[in-house]
């Protein structure tokens, strides 16, 4: 089809628009050849003349179809042109914010000038693996491209970055590199890519400065090498750089700065360290200060400096160094300053003691005289003498700016060179993938050498990518088998020669450079005669002699010449670099050693290294001319061999192309300014690589593709069986010019503008079809809505004329009530009028007749109480008269008798005196004195009692007053009453006279009620007709208050019930995320135990290697191994590793583990001492024998055994209180097990260590006096060994007659042998006993050990939770509150299942002795009759009862142990256990071998059988860990065996379910709870493998099967795809669906069903499947534009029912396997709900509870219409969802993390099997094991 039948009215069409560069149209008529006008209007609304080219009648870009915009590869679209590119850009930048997009083999990556979650782990996680089209473009992709190019192609690989100033070029180039350190899955090597990362501050500080452009601009080019090992994980990276922009450092254009480094030192000169730098204010410096911009806004120049001082001492640069080159940037600043004087036009000079120089001179340590002497002079050297001639001012100048330059340079790579040596790794590299960082395509108003420089190497860049672009495009159509024709694209090499040919530009700069007078414009002049009018690239300006134009690539660009070959030429004087060279200051040599090791980071090495300054690459020591020679070397020259090395390096590597865009100047993020992307979209290539995919075959379709998306198109008739012939037919059809499509191998090649003429037929088509289709149903919906609506009106008058009839008959009825309610009211009325007027009457009679009789009862009353009144009164003044009288005689009575014993008492007093002087005179009469006393004390007593009588008197007195007292009170208040009462009556007769008043103003007013009565009852009865009115509505409202009171109540119930709902969820969940960290924890453990492994084994290959001579072995070691085996966790791992590991692999409860080992080791240590007990209590028996035998020894060896048993009362108290201490040890530990209880100065602790040290000492003691009770008892048997009875000694003269017999030799010999014998056996005892002390001590140092590890971890807890916020702390201690409780429980349960264990144990050996007593007796009644025994030989039948009493339990012997475990676990093959034997058998079989040793009470038989079975289910895993049956088998046996430690270990909560014989077969010696806890923890393990075999497994089969085949075929079309072809969703032969991951589902859960596994742990095993399933659909859905339409959100929820329906086959909807798929059913939803309307936002946030903000935001924006019938989502519906959602918290991670394993947990499941009927087949070659 020709072009121009395409231009058809309302075809869209591009035309050139100065401010938007490109802009949409509309075709208003057909196009017809020969016509010089198109008729257009505008997307603005206006019309528009275009007019046509009258030389080339180009007609405008046709635009593409909308279905095709936002593409992820540019050359997907139809028309390739400038437009189409440019608007697919903007559409993805803007309207999806999609940065990242496919230009063919480029990536275009646009500046979004904000950060974007786009970078974590998760995205690198999901990309990693992944095919590069078939996921969103990213970095990510690239680099994994690049990747898995060098394992697949064993060739090294480069990522070229490019583009402006600003663009993100570093940001790309540092995410790539973040890539592969985490791809390459070294954690360890990870550290490359932070040191590298950590170089950045450095390099952007001495190599970054602000320009117009950019603020951190990059003024040197880098390339970055990654090496890799063999096994491809990073092991070192090296970095070369390219053409440093020294000039900068001496000069500044305005609006621009120096280099960052400069600015970051003056900022920080206030420094102590830096006052010796004598810096300021940066505008005090002339390098500093030229640009007048010395702040850049939001950047702190002083927080830099620290930044880089950071990153100079993370890289090894000591401060030292640092400070070495502050001084050197300090010393380049204050260079600056220097100023020069003219002393004529031929010379200078520098005023004296010239400050500046001064510092300079101080800082870089060089002579201040010699320093000045040469900036003003110069040395020429001839053949044969040397002259020294002075400079001018100018010269001057120049000279000290290139010595600041040339000072920064070598300064520069010698800090490039340090970065190099700390990222420089010394293990071989295999391969590498290079970064390149360069400088984009740059032209500016006024360019230099460097922009010159910069656009030369770009030309090469482009070079190399044009022929790569070509290469590949050349090997698609040969591979396809294609017609070739040669495309005709833009060859550069003409420009290139332009520059480097011979007599090009910078042969004749360099040329111009030796010539001694050479100038600018004499080298202007010689490229003028050389190229104008012979090139075609060179032009000259019209109005400047001093410039010229190169047509680059890109674009024409204007050189100055002015200052090329000052730069090129790069001059710096010898004799300065001599005087530097000369300084005190140790590292300024440094910078000029010779050429040897001058050579930067960046020079030529054997690697392909590049120098920024070239030097030879063998130093001599010749000739001084040499080095001039060398020194004349251009800048040029130095930079096109560097970009030779280069382009070599790249040649020889797989390229691959990111090309960074600025989108606008401002760094608006999210602004899209056309003209400066069309600017750069040509200056990187990304248009030529259009132009060369357009010149071709640019849309590619396979046959399958081709046929699914144009079947359409096809008539029933035209579809064959062969897919490829049905193309070819169609395509002859429906495009004539066979021309503009080409039939390859697999895929059909379509010229540009076909497919998009494809897509108009398609969608004309579909478009008649739905027109067709919307006819029918909108005149069926019609002829609906007219039915509906005409019956609707009969049924509307029917109902109205019959409410206007029955509104008419109930007019009628009200009339006729109203009448004879008005008739009843009116009798009711005048009957209640009289009827109250009556009743008032009768009230008043009744008033007035009581009134009248209680005044006739008062007036009686009165005088009643007169009476009495007068009565009482005339009493009470006979009494008062009476009493007076009393009173008055008692009186004088008183009188009187004082009176008298006054009288008396004077009378006492003067015999009293009397008596005193007589005494005096007589002493004699003392008698007759105390007989006087007598009577005087006994007349006191006497008083006494009168005293008393008078007091009971005076008490009897008092009391008659008291009432008298009160009669009269009484008197007085009757009397008090009385006169009230009086009072009253005249009161009561003026109130009788009052109420005569009133009751005739009563009466009077009586008339005036009546009259208002009936109007006061009218009135009342109004108001109560009201009250009724208003109590009914209040009756309503309290009715719907109390309605609202129920609700409210039902909602505050509903809603703490959702409250107690959701705290307990939450509880699940901490609960789950404890268990999660814990298994996290426990798998880490296991990788690391396996790797531990793996160096173990590589170890002992290493170290058993055969060697010559005698090997020993310590005989101990099987002993002590056994003996200190560590039953927990690590079972296989050493002592020394296990305690410096354990900590920080362990996360159970800390002091319960804690406990679990010092209760273990409390019991070991009272076994040892029971040993010991027992050892002693042999010896004493010994003793008391010897003593039974030696009744009659003397006195003396009685006193010695005394003396022995004393000894051993002391050691057995001495054991008892060991005994006691140890308990208290328990007691302590038991009831202080929170996690202070191991903290230092805990009491715990103290007690801990106490009793530690003082059972070692003990053990040290006892030891001994062990030994020298051995020692005496030895010499006390050799000494009684009595000869005979007779010979017995009875006193020492005896004892000294058998020593003096024993002088014969004979005997004397034989006593020496018989005491060397003893000194034998007591040095042997003494050495084991050594041995096993040190055993012991060695045992106890690591408990100690161990214990001190458990505190610090226990003190690194309490840090972190004191660390933790307040709610937290709570939360901790609150666990460890309930770790605390949960271990005294355990306590308590220990101690009654221990007293459990006693009964049962002594139960069963009562049991056992009552049996043996039996056979005694039986065999004593055997021995009585023996002939019964030969009577009944013939009685076998007791062997098969003996069968039938089986005790469930499987005897073998200890050496067959080994033979066991290999038979039983190593060399199983679970598919025939799983097939031919019941489940779960050989953990049967284990578990019957426990209980046997149990039964046997041997605790080693148990603890090797546990460990060598734990072992062996290990390494039985790690060997064969890949196979699913494997795994599930072990997982099963492993969690029956826990089941079965359970089931029989005695405790009540487990043995609920057991019948009463499995009870009888319970554990009745050992506690294996510890052992249970280690099996669980391996059991979790098991569940893991088991986890990352099933993905390992389903992972392939996941995306294929849910997301790209079409289980529902014909739903979802298929779009074009560019050259990053995505895998095809159509199903081919290998290609997974989605009957292939149900068919694995079937056998995942048939395989664990064989195996006996517990259906809750299936259940868990099927959520754990399908949230990998969900998570990792949903994932790449997420990062698929391609997948996110309306159709595929049908193909995934028909997918999702299919596994909902195997769900509900298999019995497991209550897994909670079908929650985990909600993320991907409400993203399938979110696909297909209508996104249009405010009520739409509201449905879809409601409807996507489970998708996080981003999930949903990031769905909206990669929706992609598939047909032209849908619409996109537009930007502000995006913003509207975003905005309800904004007070959602959620995750802000946009992936679902599918590495996450939910915690597993082992519900107890208890076997009804009995454990005698377990049959063992021979099959499993077990014969060895018997059964009892």
């Amino acid at each position: 089809m020709a072009a121009s039948e395409l231009y058809t009215k309302f075809a869209r069409v591009w035309i050139p628009d100065p401010e938007e560069v490109w802009k949409s149209a509309e075709l208003l008529k057909d196009y017809k050849p020969g016509d010089k006008v198109l008729l257009l209007h505008l997307e603005e609304g206006k019309d528009l003349e275009y007019r046509l080219d009258p030389k080339t009648k180009e007609l405008p870009h046709l635009r593409n179809p909308d279905i095709l915009v936002g593409e992820n590869d540019l050359t997907a679209l139809s028309y390739l042109h400038e437009p189409a590119v440019l608007h697919n850009l903007r559409v993805r930048f803007i309207d999806s914010k999609l940065i990242y997009t496919y230009c063919g083999i480029v990536l275009v990556a646009i500046n979004p000038y904000e950060q974007l979650p786009i970078y974590g782990e998760d995205i690198i996680n999901a990309y990693s693996g992944q095919n590069m089209g078939d996921m969103d473009p990213h970095i990510f992709a690239v680099a994994e491209e690049a990747y898995k190019q060098m394992a697949r192609d064993e060739r090294n690989q480069s990522i070229i970055v490019s583009g402006e100033s600003g663009a993100g070029k570093t940001v790309s180039a540092k995410y790539a590199m973040r890539y592969f350190a985490t791809v390459s899955g070294s954690a360890s090597e990870a550290n490359v890519e932070e040191k590298v990362l950590a170089s950045n501050p450095i390099m952007e500080s001495i190599g970054n400065a602000k320009t117009t452009r950019n603020d951190n601009s990059s003024r040197f080019g880098k390339y970055i090498e990654i090496g890799f090992d063999k096994r491809y994980r990073i092991i070192g990276a090296n970095m070369r750089t390219y053409l440093l922009e020294k000039s900068r450092v001496v000069f500044q254009a305005e609006e621009e700065r120096n280099y960052h480094i400069f600015y970051q030192l003056c900022a920080s000169a206030k420094l102590p360290e830096f006052k010796m730098l004598r810096l300021g204010n940066a505008n005090d410096f002339n390098y500093t200060k030229q640009g007048g911009s010395p702040m850049i806004e939001g950047v702190d120049d002083a927080k830099e400096m620290a930044h880089t001082r950071q990153a100079c001492t993370l890289l090894g640069i000591s401060e030292s160094y640092q400070m070495g080159i502050f001084r050197i940037l300090a010393g380049i600043l204050h260079l600056g300053n220097v100023g020069f004087t003219s002393r004529d036009a031929d010379s200078c000079t520098i005023p004296p003691k010239h400050e500046p120089l001064c510092i300079f001179c101080d800082l870089m340590g060089v002579d201040y005289e010699e320093m000045c002497h040469w900036l003003c002079h110069r040395k020429l050297a001839t053949a044969t003498e040397t002259y020294i001639k002075p400079i001018s001012k100018l010269q001057a100048t120049n000279a000290r700016d290139a010595l600041a330059k040339h000072i920064y340079a070598k300064l520069f790579n010698w800090i490039v060179d340090h970065v190099n040596q700390a990222l420089h790794s010394a293990v071989k590299q295999h391969s590498f993938i290079g970064v390149l960082d360069i400088y984009g395509f740059e032209t500016f108003e006024v360019n230099s050498f460097e922009q010159f420089c910069i656009n030369y190497a770009n030309e090469k860049l482009q070079q190399q990518f044009n022929m790569h672009v070509f290469k590949l495009e050349q090997e698609e159509y040969m591979k396809e088998q294609i017609p070739w024709t040669l495309i005709d694209f833009y060859d550069n090499q003409p420009c290139i020669n332009l520059i480097e040919s011979k007599l090009g530009i910078l042969d004749l700069l360099d040329e111009e450079c030796k010539m001694p007078k050479g100038t600018d414009d004499t080298w202007a002049q010689k490229l003028y005669n050389t190229h104008l009018n012979k090139c075609t690239l060179f032009e000259k300006p019209r109005l400047s002699n001093k410039a010229f134009i190169i047509q680059h690539f890109a674009d024409k660009v204007e050189y100055q010449c002015e200052g090329f070959l000052e730069k090129n030429k790069d001059t710096v004087f010898e004799e300065q670099i001599k005087v530097l060279k000369s300084s005190k200051f140790k590292m300024l040599p440094e910078l000029f050693q010779d050429d040897e090791k001058a050579i930067s980071p960046t020079s030529a090495t054997s690697s392909g290294r590049t120098l920024l300054t070239r030097a030879p690459a063998k130093p001599t020591k010749g000739r001084p001319g040499q080095m001039a020679k060398e020194h004349k070397k251009t800048v040029g020259h130095q930079f096109r061999n560097s970009l030779h090395l280069l382009m070599e390096t790249l040649n020889a590597t797989t390229p691959h192309y990111v090309r960074c865009i600025k989108p606008n100047d401002f760094k608006f993020p999210f602004t899209f300014d056309e003209k400066r992307a069309v600017q750069q979209l040509r200056a990187c290539g990304v248009l030529e690589t259009i132009r060369i995919s357009a010149a071709g075959f640019p849309s590619r379709w396979t046959y399958q593709e081709f046929f699914s998306r144009y079947r359409v198109l096809m008539k029933q008739k035209d579809v064959l069986s062969d897919r490829k012939q049905t193309c070819k037919n169609v395509l002859e059809k429906l495009i004539l010019d066979k021309d503009k499509y080409q039939f390859g191998k697999t895929k059909i090649f379509f010229r540009a503008g076909q497919v998009a003429y494809l897509e108009k037929l398609r969608a004309d088509k579909l478009r008649a079809a739905c027109i067709r289709i919307q006819k029918t149903i909108r005149g069926w919906l019609l002829r609906k809505k007219y039915l509906r609506m005409r019956k609707a009106a009969i049924t509307v008058q029917r109902y109205v004329r019959g409410y206007q009839a029955r509104c008419y008959a109930k007019f009628l009825r009200r009339t006729k009530a109203a009448t004879i309610i008005q008739k009843y009211w009116r009798m009711y009325v005048v009957r209640r009028r009289y009827k109250i007027r009556r009743a008032a009457t009768i009230v008043l009679q009744s008033y007035l007749r009581g009134f009248l009789a209680r005044n006739r009862y008062r007036k009686i009353l009165r005088e009643h109480k007169a009476v009495i009144i007068q009565k009482w009164v005339r009493g009470w003044l006979a009494r008062m008269h009476y009493k007076r009288s009393m009173h008055a005689i008692i009186y004088l009575q008183c009188c009187f008798r004082r009176m008298m014993a006054k009288r008396e008492l004077k009378k006492l007093k003067i015999e009293a005196r009397s008596v005193e002087r007589y005494k005096k005179l007589h002493i004699g009469m003392e008698n007759k004195i105390m007989q006087l006393q007598r009577k005087v004390d006994e007349q006191n007593k006497d008083y006494k009692c009168l005293m008393e009588k008078l007091t009971n008197l005076e008490g009897i007195y008092n009391s008659e007053t008291e009432k008298l007292r009160s009669d009269l009170e009484r008197l007085q208040l009757s009397e008090e009453e009385a006169k009230v009462a009086t009072g009253r009556v005249l009161s009561l007769q003026e109130e009788i006279a009052k109420l005569r008043k009133d009751l005739e103003q009563t009466r009077s007013e009586k008339k005036y009620i009546e009259e208002h009565a009936d109007r006061y009852k009218q009135e009342t009865e109004q108001l109560v007709s009201n009250l009724k009115e208003e109590n009914t509505l209040l009756k309503q409202e309290k009715e719907s208050l109390n309605h609202r009171i129920v609700e409210q109540a039902k909602e505050m119930t509903e809603t703490m019930e959702k409250k107690l709902v959701e705290e307990t969820k939450q509880l699940e969940l901490d609960l789950n995320d404890e268990r999660l960290r814990y298994q996290n924890l426990l798998n880490e453990f296991s990788r690391l135990e396996e790797r531990y492994d793996d160096l173990k084994e590589e170890m002992t290959l290493m170290v058993h290697v055969p060697k010559p001579g005698h090997k020993r072995t310590d005989s101990t070691h099987s002993s002590n191994e056994s003996e200190y085996t560590f039953s927990s966790e690590i079972a296989e791992m050493e002592d020394i590793p296990l305690r410096t590991e354990e900590p920080t692999e362990k996360k159970v409860p800390l002091d319960m583990s804690l406990f679990l080992k010092l209760q273990k080791r409390v019991t070991e240590l009272e076994q040892e001492k029971q040993v010991m007990q027992d050892e002693l209590d042999r010896k004493e028996e010994q003793v008391l024998r010897s003593k039974a035998k030696e009744e009659e020894r003397p006195q003396i060896r009685g006193a010695e055994l005394e003396y022995e048993s004393l000894k051993r009362q002391e050691l057995e108290s001495e054991n008892k209180k060991l005994k006691n201490e140890l308990n208290e040890l328990r007691k302590a530990l038991s009831e202080k097990s929170a996690p202070e209880v191991t903290a230092p100065g805990a009491p715990a602790y103290r007690v801990l260590m106490e009793q530690l040290t003082s059972v070692s000492e003990e053990l040290d003691v006892r030891k001994e006096e062990v030994l020298i009770l051995r020692s005496q008892l030895v010499s006390q048997k050799e000494a009684i060994q009595p000869k005979d009875d007779k010979n017995t000694m009875t006193d020492s003269t005896i004892l000294l007659e058998d020593v003096q017999k024993m002088k014969d030799k004979g005997e004397i010999a034989q006593a020496y042998i018989g005491l060397k014998e003893t000194n034998r056996l007591l040095e042997s005892q003494l050495q084991s006993q050594k041995r096993s002390h040190e055993n012991e001590a060695e045992a106890l140092r690591g408990e100690i050990q161990s214990l001190k590890e458990e505190n610090n971890r226990q003190q690194q807890l309490l840090a972190q939770n004191l660390q933790l916020p307040p709610e937290a702390r709570i939360e901790a201690s609150l666990q460890h509150e309930i770790t605390r409780l949960t271990n005294e429980n355990l306590d308590l349960m220990e101690q009654l299942e221990k007293q459990d264990k006693t009964v049962r144990k002594l139960k069963k050996q009562l049991k056992v002795f009552a049996k043996k007593i039996g056979e005694l007796e039986v065999g004593q009644m055997e021995n009585i009759s023996p002939g019964q025994i030969i009577d009944e030989p013939i009685r076998p039948v007791n062997i098969p009862r003996k069968e039938k009493d089986f005790q469930g339990m499987l005897e073998y012997k200890k050496e067959d142990e080994q033979k066991l475990v290999k038979n039983l676990i190593l060399e199983l093959k679970p598919r025939g256990v799983a097939v031919n034997l019941i489940p779960g058998l050989p953990a049967y079989i284990l578990f019957m071998c426990v209980r046997h040793a149990d039964y046997l009470n041997d605790d080693q038989k148990v603890r090797s059988l546990l460990t060598s079975t734990i072992n062996s289910i290990k390494k039985v895993l790690k060997k064969r860990g890949d196979d699913f049956e494997t795994v599930s088998f072990w997982l099963s046996n492993t969690c029956r065996f826990l089941h079965c430690l359970k089931q029989y270990s005695g405790e009540e909560g487990f043995m609920k379910h057991n019948t009463s014989r499995q009870n009888e077969h319970c554990l009745t010696n050992f506690d294996l709870a510890e052992y249970r806890q280690v099996l669980s923890d391996l059991a979790i393990q098991i569940y893991q493998q088991l986890v990352r075999v099933l993905e390992n497994i389903l992972q392939p089969m996941i995306v294929s099967g849910m997301l790209e085949h079409e289980t529902i075929q014909g739903v979802s079309g298929v779009k074009p795809t560019g050259l990053r072809k995505r895998t095809s969703s159509i199903a081919d032969e290998g290609t997974y669906t989605l009957d292939s991951i149900l068919r694995q589902l079937n056998s995942f859960h048939s395989v664990m069903c064989q195996h006996g596994m517990d259906p809750e742990l299936i259940k868990q095993v099927v959520k754990q499947m399908f949230y990998i399933v969900g998570a990792i659909t949903l994932n790449n859905l997420l990062l698929r534009k391609d997948m996110c339409s309306w159709s595929k959100g049908m193909q995934i929820r028909y997918n999702v029912s299919q596994l909902e329906e195997w769900l509900r086959d298999k019995n497991l909807m209550n897994s909670g396997a079908k929650e985990t798929l909600e993320p991907l059913i409400q993203a399938a939803q979110l696909l297909q709900v209508k996104k249009k309307t405010d009520d739409d936002a509201e449905a879809i946030c409601s409807m996507c509870n489970a998708l996080t903000t981003a999930q949903i935001v990031k769905v909206l924006n990669l929706y992609t219409p598939v047909n032209e019938f849908e619409e996109r989502v537009s930007v502000s519906f995006i913003r509207t969802i975003q905005m309800r959602l904004r007070d959602r918290k959620d995750s802000p991670q946009l992936l679902m993390d599918a590495k996450h394993i939910f915690p597993v947990t082992f519900p107890f499941n208890p076997s009804s099997l009995a454990l005698e009927t377990i049959q063992i087949p021979a099959s499993l070659g077990l014969g060895f094991i018997s059964r009892v």
